[in-house]
């Protein structure tokens, strides 16, 4: 845990059995990690089973799912029991082992994030582009598996101070009362590294990526505008097109907002405490509650995606449905479905190479909303 050392030794110590969270964060952790294995598997087992699913923007939304396993697994029913017991029970290589795991999640979710918001907006403004992600051609998945490898090889190399680092310390309450905690801020590397570390993970983890994520989905969403209101009124299907675009935007940005919102106590209380000079004098039970749930959000992150999957995508849903509530769909009309989709884009293809400019125009933003909802529908 990031911020253990929160305990104000100069009030009364209350005994964790006296503590509400003791009994509410291993209960909300016992959900998130039931929703996180079966919501992020399924996404797995779908990409895995089923080669119509494994289109480029796919690519990046499995490496999503995969992080969220690995925080689920190696960090959760570890973690869960920090607000449990007083000190911390699985020893120093469990210790510096779940750090680095979240530290690796948290990046390659964060970065893989920021790619696929390119990638959409990309998917908008030049669907036809050979090198985009919906292209379908062999270099643009060569290029976005590349891609996906890099984000992890980076993750990984940002998470070795996390495991290098991560210590058993010990914190003393009163002459009786002393406990251990998992803490990554070890005090031989100097009294600064901590806030430094601190500082380094709000830019790098959520308010630069998140700013690039945001000004992507600015753009998109300004094309959007622009090029419904371009497109002539009495047009047939200007109306549907413009409600597709609506929900596009509204889909990605609510993405957008999920993370944030999930990540955002977390940064805020580290930023208070580590860069407050009077952080230790005014802790006090707002701060407490907000610390925990910083914590929990920033794990109930992992299982929210698959959840956001199966109410924004309806082919998703008919996988998810099929695997986990034994109600399948025809998988005939499922591929006629996709079949239709890629069909529908050729003809569109062809009728722009051979169209005046004008229509070309029009085609081409029809395409854009195929393109982006075949991206999009996992």
């Amino acid at each position: 845990m990031d911020y253990n050392d929160t305990a104000n030794v100069t009030e009364t110590y209350k005994p964790y059995y006296e503590r509400p969270e003791t009994y509410i964060v291993p209960l909300l952790f016992a959900l998130i990690f039931i929703i996180g294995v079966v919501g992020n598997g399924t996404l797995v087992t779908v990409f895995v089973r089923h080669k119509a699913m494994r289109n480029v923007p796919n690519t990046y939304i499995l490496s999503l799912a995969l992080a969220d396993l690995l925080v689920i697994i190696t960090c959760v029913p570890f973690t869960s029991i920090v607000y449990t017991v007083e000190s911390w029970p699985w020893g120093a290589t469990v210790c510096r082992l779940s750090e680095a795991a979240k530290d690796v999640s948290i990046g390659v979710s964060v970065f893989t994030l920021t790619a696929l918001s390119a990638d959409r907006y990309f998917a908008i403004v030049d669907p036809l582009r050979k090198l985009h992600a919906t292209g379908g051609s062999k270099r643009a998945t060569r290029l976005t598996v590349a891609t996906a490898i890099g984000i992890w090889i980076l993750a990984a190399a940002l998470a070795t101070p996390a495991y290098f680092g991560s210590y058993l310390r010990a914190f003393v309450v009163n002459p009786t009362t002393q406990f251990l905690v998992c803490y990554p801020y070890p005090q031989e590397w100097g009294e600064s590294y901590a806030r430094t570390m601190v500082l380094i993970r709000f830019l790098v983890y959520y308010s630069v990526p998140l700013a690039v994520i945001a000004l992507f989905y600015v753009l998109m969403a300004r094309h959007l505008v622009l090029s419904t209101q371009n497109v002539p009124g009495e047009m047939q299907g200007t109306q549907r097109q413009m409600r597709a675009r609506r929900k596009v935007a509204l889909t990605v940005l609510a993405f957008v907002l999920v993370f944030a919102v999930c990540f955002l106590p977390s940064h805020v209380f580290l930023m208070w405490f580590y860069y407050c000079p009077t952080a230790q004098d005014d802790y006090n039970m707002w701060w407490h509650s907000l610390r925990i749930v910083g914590f929990c959000f920033s794990f109930l992150n992992s299982c929210v995606n698959p959840i956001a999957l199966y109410c924004t995508s309806g082919i998703f849903r008919k996988h998810f449905n099929r695997y986990l509530l034994c109600r399948s769909s025809p998988v005939h009309g499922q591929r006629g479905s996709l079949s239709l989709s890629t069909s529908r884009r050729l003809h569109s293809s062809r009728k722009t190479n051979i169209s005046m400019v004008p229509r070309t125009t029009s085609v081409g933003r029809d395409s854009s909303i195929r393109l982006l909802n075949n991206g999009s529908n996992l």
